[in-house]
């Protein structure tokens, strides 16, 4: 297992060169002037401006000198100055970090705590007006898009009845509460939680039929175990590894955060920071976050992999 994490791990170094290498040349070949987000409008039209903001950063420079010099400093942990407010990236990104764990751990958690349990049972009623229900529900959850469920949820919850703030994560001019932090966080984390429930139940389902008619579930049934036992110690453990799969698919956006939902709900995490940072020009936020995201989805890989072995003793890397 040690050597093959290693191995693993060296196998990503290479990996996150290429993707830090597709990222700075996506950002230096994309449409607009990324010197513009750095000059105040009034001074857009000044040559004088525009050629010290050049110098200054380098970008009279050739592009193979200018990657260069930005992985040095990002690999120290220095990923440049915000174009608006001049803010360091890194410090603007661990503060949404902390906001993105906590909406998509929420969602992604209550996919987990819910969807596994509902697509056991469903599996266990194949068939049934029950399987049926689950089935129907899961498919919807699935098919709505985010934007439509964060915006009904909004106009349903928040200004109709008026049951949950109507946005941001804490309520403006009041000291910092736990009990207010819940409550703005309650509903977008319901409106993410139900598309990782319909997902999650569909791949329990999908794995727990499977499992449920071989040979192994049936002499456990005949030698007079509960099915309970049954279900959890001989099923459920060997139909983990789709859903193990599909959480660690869903690592990623713990960083990258839930862009529409943030954004429709005002939640201050790295998916409302990344379409400010687009609709800004503000290319080291744009490049810090991506850089985050890509080593985040490694992580996540390589976590995916290492739980196969945890949770299935079949899967062995020797």
């Amino acid at each position: 297992m040690i050597t093959y994490i290693v191995r693993r791990v060296l196998i990503a170094v290479p990996i996150f060169f290429g993707i830090t290498i597709l990222v700075f040349l996506f950002l230096a070949l994309a449409p607009g002037d990324p010197v513009s987000a750095f000059i105040r409008p009034e001074l857009a039209n000044s040559e004088v401006m525009r050629k010290i903001i050049i110098e200054r950063y380098g970008l009279d420079q050739p592009l193979p000198v200018r990657y260069l010099r930005w992985l040095a400093e990002a690999v120290q942990g220095n990923l440049g100055y915000k174009a608006i407010g001049g803010l360091p990236v890194l410090d603007t990104v661990v503060r949404g970090l902390g906001a993105s764990v906590l909406l998509m751990g929420s969602a992604l958690l209550m996919g987990v705590l819910v969807g596994v349990p509902l697509g056991m049972l469903s599996a266990m009623r194949q068939y049934s007006k029950l399987d049926y229900a689950l089935t129907g529900i899961a498919f919807l959850g699935i098919s709505t898009p985010s934007f439509m469920l964060g915006l009904g949820g909004l106009y349903l919850f928040g200004l109709q009845v008026r049951l949950f703030p109507i946005g941001g994560m804490v309520t403006a001019g009041r000291p910092f509460s736990v009990p207010d932090l819940l409550a703005h966080l309650a509903l977008p984390a319901l409106i993410l939680g139900v598309g990782y429930v319909a997902v999650m139940m569909r791949y329990t389902r999908s794995a727990m039929l499977e499992v449920l008619g071989s040979l192994y579930v049936t002499t456990a049934e005949a030698k007079g175990l509960s099915p309970r036992v049954v279900v959890v110690r001989h099923a459920l453990r060997n139909a983990l590894i789709p859903i193990v799969t599909v959480i660690g698919l869903s690592l990623p956006d713990l960083v990258g955060g839930a862009v529409i939902i943030e954004t429709v709900f005002s939640w201050p995490g790295l998916g409302l920071m990344m379409v400010e940072g687009v609709t800004a020009r503000d290319y080291p936020m744009i490049m810090g976050l991506s850089l985050i995201v890509a080593v985040t989805v490694l992580l996540a890989n390589l976590l995916t992999d290492v739980a196969y072995a945890v949770t299935d003793p079949r899967v062995r890397y020797d």
